[in-house]
């Protein structure tokens, strides 16, 4: 995995887009890569995910170097190349974090988008600019605008081209939460390393029915049983017995994952 570094320690991987020559731009190698690490990140049975740039910036989006606009066909690169990738890591059934500084634009913001929770540095610069370029915007960045600032915010930020930067973008909502830059690390770090010795199989149960929610629009009625399979499904799990022994016991629980 030449363009991607990936570690893996107390259950916690991080996964560096490792191109900083190009802004950690994604070519096909890149993806191939990235595809690898997550299969390793799930092999290896990690309990939460960091994801971020090596750089002066998270990803500048697709490395256009060796674009041909006249010829190429759009709809095959994106759906077979960039795509599954994104897909891949909404739905990785990993807790994850994506930790955002310098650019964050196109796929990468993408990318971005699909994590679990997102950390971005002051002096990041958010958005994809595609409007000056002729282009739709893609990798799921309609979806992301739309669910968490609103259509008409969504569609100014595309209309316009808008880049924001990290405070902006947790003011309207589009992120988590925004750090210091020289914080974020240690922040998205601090919160990996708190998921990863929660009771994660539950943790991704909440996972799954949020994804749900948001695919599906579910009811009240739909949510409602969905919960009730997943507390069904976690009950006698080491961690579920623990968890309510240690709260019987006034201590704090230690948790294994096990589900």
């Amino acid at each position: 995995m030449s363009t991607i570094q990936l570690t893996i320690d107390d259950g916690i991987a991080e996964l560096t887009l490792a191109r900083p020559e190009v802004l950690n731009s994604l070519n096909d190698a890149m993806v191939a890569d990235m595809h690898a690490a997550l299969d390793s990140v799930e092999s290896a049975g990690a309990r939460a995910l960091i994801i971020r740039g090596d750089g002066r910036g998270f990803s500048a989006g697709r490395d256009l170097s060796g674009a041909s606009p006249l010829t190429e066909d759009a709809h095959a690169i994106l759906s077979g190349v960039f795509n599954p990738l994104i897909a891949r890591i909404r739905n990785l059934d990993v807790p994850t974090i994506a930790a955002v500084h310098g650019a964050c634009l196109g796929v990468g913001f993408g990318i971005a988008m699909a994590a679990d929770i997102i950390v971005a540095a002051r002096k990041s610069t958010i958005g994809s600019p595609f409007a000056n370029i002729g282009c739709v915007l893609d990798s799921g960045g309609h979806l992301a605008l739309v669910h968490r600032i609103g259509a008409h915010r969504a569609l100014e930020m595309i209309y316009l081209a808008q880049l924001i930067d990290g405070a902006r973008a947790a003011e309207i909502g589009l992120i988590n939460r925004v750090v210091d830059d020289d914080e974020l690390l240690s922040t998205v770090r601090d919160m990996a390393s708190k998921i990863a010795h929660g009771p994660t199989g539950a943790l991704l149960h909440s996972k799954h029915i949020v994804r749900t929610i948001i695919d599906e629009g579910s009811d009240l009625a739909s949510v409602l049983e969905a919960e009730a399979r997943a507390q069904g499904a976690v009950a006698g799990t080491p961690d579920y017995v623990e968890g309510i022994t240690a709260f019987l016991e006034k201590r704090a629980p230690t948790f294994t994952g096990e589900h």
